[in-house]
């Protein structure tokens, strides 16, 4: 079978972020079948390029996974405000447009477009349209929703005009795969989706990554940090205005005289304001590491002691699951979850953690007093989560799954 998937934020080697699709194509690829991935240029973590991609329009490659990839241009002005975000979805339309239409040849059999962001609906369409093929839409967060909830998109024009946009990309869909089942009420009840278009692979655990670290020393790793009589509490991923990483700052002041450390690892648009702001409260207990490669990633995550997945506090996140909780479960550590919804109830359903209320820095610190005096629930939890996590989130298994949705697709096209 040959997929040609449309993913703006594809990561590269060495590449932090979400890695679902890095893994779900080599795992397809693996098994014989041929993935082409039409990507972007800049980093969503960072908002930068690597050097060898400045200055080109476009760049083709073959990753470590045998996976082709063909990145098109992002402006690098992606990270700065809300208009160079706008204009770094746009500037990749645009670009992907191009390359899918002139420079991606040979046939394919289906093409996979996983948003955010929803514009990238855009290319799917179009190239839907020449190439006569089908397309699977898939939703990792629900859009224009979450960026009109956390305050990037006020513009009511734009606004309606996303809506429209969205309404029109589910239509021309073959199927609408989503990532909680939260986002398969939303569409039945809110957005009229007829239920046989449905999918639901949902994100998953990477049991690889600790695996293949099973030798890992973390007590070393640990002492090498000075994290060394501390309960470490990492949080891993993007540190922009969704994140709302402010309440870590907040319990972390509470928390100044325990024996607590708060470690960031990643990057974004808040990053060097949190920095700032740590230092100008003169945060002891709060470390900030760059963005790094998934496997490094993880060995922050198997030093530390907990996780914590986070959110602003808006309706619309009631309905996502977090990436990094899946790291975690798979590395068995339990987690603190600043998130309500279907997260909260994927931790407690799982036994995997405590449920933080979100944005409350006093229910925060509370938490992690509570496992400050009941360190042995803190490998209780996490090695519940683990097993929860590989009885419904194994990725291998729900890689096969989405393989057979689309093997139908193209049998019925």
């Amino acid at each position: 079978m040959k997929i040609l998937l449309i993913h703006q934020y594809f990561l590269d080697k060495g590449e932090g972020g979400g890695t679902r699709w890095n893994e779900m194509s080599r795992m397809w690829v693996q098994q014989g079948h041929e993935v082409t991935v039409l990507a972007g240029m800049v980093n969503y973590v960072t908002g930068k390029k690597k050097d060898h991609l400045k200055g080109k329009w476009f760049y083709e490659s073959v990753n470590e996974d045998g996976v082709k990839v063909v990145r098109t241009h992002v402006s690098e002005a992606y990270n700065t405000n809300f208009a160079g975000r706008l204009w770094g979805y746009l500037s990749f339309v645009f670009s992907s447009i191009w390359a899918g239409t002139f420079r991606i040849k040979g046939k394919f059999d289906v093409i996979v477009c996983t948003s955010p962001p929803l514009f990238v609906g855009a290319t799917a369409l179009w190239l839907s349209f020449i190439k006569n093929l089908p397309f699977v839409f898939e939703i990792r967060d629900l859009w224009p929703e979450s960026a009109i909830d956390t305050g990037i998109l006020t513009n009511k024009f734009i606004i309606k005009l996303a809506y429209g946009f969205e309404k029109w990309v589910y239509a021309r869909s073959t199927l609408i795969n989503v990532l909680t089942p939260a986002f398969r009420t939303a569409l039945l009840e809110k957005k009229g989706i007829h239920p046989e278009k449905i999918i639901f692979i949902p994100n998953a655990a990477d049991f690889s990554m600790a695996t293949a670290l099973s030798d890992f020393d973390a007590q070393a790793y640990r002492k090498a940090l000075n994290w060394e009589d501390k309960l470490v509490i990492t949080y891993v991923g993007a540190h922009g205005v969704a994140n709302h990483l402010v309440q870590l700052l907040d319990a972390a002041e509470l928390l100044r005289n325990e024996p607590v450390l708060f470690v960031l690892v990643g990057d974004g648009m808040q990053k060097a304001w949190l920095m700032a702001e740590a230092q100008k409260r003169q945060l002891q207990n709060i470390q900030f590491l760059p963005s790094v490669a998934k496997q490094e990633v993880f060995k922050y995550i198997l030093a530390a002691d907990i996780g914590t997945s986070i959110l602003k506090k808006v309706d619309t996140f009631k309905t996502v699951y977090s990436n990094k909780t899946f790291d975690y479960m798979s590395c068995r550590k339990p987690i603190l979850m600043a998130i309500d919804g279907v997260s909260r109830e994927l931790v407690e359903q799982a036994g995997a953690g405590l449920y933080v209320e979100p944005e409350d820095a006093k229910d925060f610190a509370a938490k992690v007093t509570w496992y400050l005096q009941n360190r042995d629930m803190i490998k209780t939890h996490g090695e519940a989560g683990y097993q929860y996590a590989k009885t419904h989130f194994d990725r291998t298994i729900l890689a096969s799954q989405y393989l057979e949705k689309l093997l139908l697709v193209k049998s019925v096209n």
